[in-house]
């Protein structure tokens, strides 16, 4: 399974990306929500990615944070909503803006959605209104944990492997601190989010497993 692409954007069209890795181009089906928050074209990029592979075919999405692919994710646990379809329908809102509707039970917000008619939006409603893997309680959305906590999309990789949120919480506040004083003192770029994610993320699967 796939985690993520680290490369440079190659080309943009609505929900696709082009994105190449070490001279590999690879095209993803991404939400049109997720491209607009990726950097334009030329520019390096992070890209979470989930893999559908089936005997005649594989396609690869690609999101602009783990909130996003969680909600994609959730969203294909729901009766009749496919791939593609769930693409479709995050292209016109964000995680965070998905969570707040479902919290507030906006059936007519959700019914806007691009595919999505009544008896879809009451399906999502029931299945997911408070179930979000990424929402801890009714209300909690992805912004408010990304305000709270910087580091949210790697605690959210970690939670996801099964390791206790408050442990990934608790190691994760600790070893940011750590590893952006090593940076700073060492004379490293500490603005490389990315590279920096990447680090939090190793070192703190090897201090969860101690």
């Amino acid at each position: 399974m796939f985690n993520s692409l680290t490369g440079i954007i190659t080309g943009k069209l609505p929900q696709t990306l082009y994105l190449e890795t070490n001279g590999i181009e690879w095209e993803l089906l991404v939400p049109d929500s997720s491209l607009d928050r990726l950097p334009p074209v030329g520019n390096q990029a992070k890209v979470y990615t989930w893999l559908l592979h089936r005997e005649d075919s594989m396609k690869l999405f690609g999101f602009a944070s783990l909130e996003e692919r969680s909600l994609f994710i959730d969203l294909l646990k729901v009766d009749g909503v496919g791939a593609k379809g769930a693409v479709k329908m995050l292209s016109g809102i964000s995680a965070a803006e998905f969570a707040a509707v479902l919290d507030e039970g906006n059936l007519a917000k959700l019914e806007k959605l691009p595919g999505v008619g009544k008896k879809t939006a009451q399906k999502m409603m029931l299945a997911l209104k408070g179930k979000l893997t990424f929402s801890e309680t009714s209300g909690f959305t992805a912004r408010k944990a990304e305000k709270e906590n910087p580091w949210i999309d790697v605690v959210t990789a970690l939670t996801d492997m099964g390791y206790d949120r408050r442990q990934c919480e608790e190691a994760v506040e600790k070893l940011a601190a750590l590893i952006i004083a090593e940076h700073e003192k060492s004379g490293k770029d500490t603005s490389n989010r990315a590279a920096v994610e990447d680090e939090l993320f190793r070192r703190a699967i090897v201090e969860l497993a101690k």
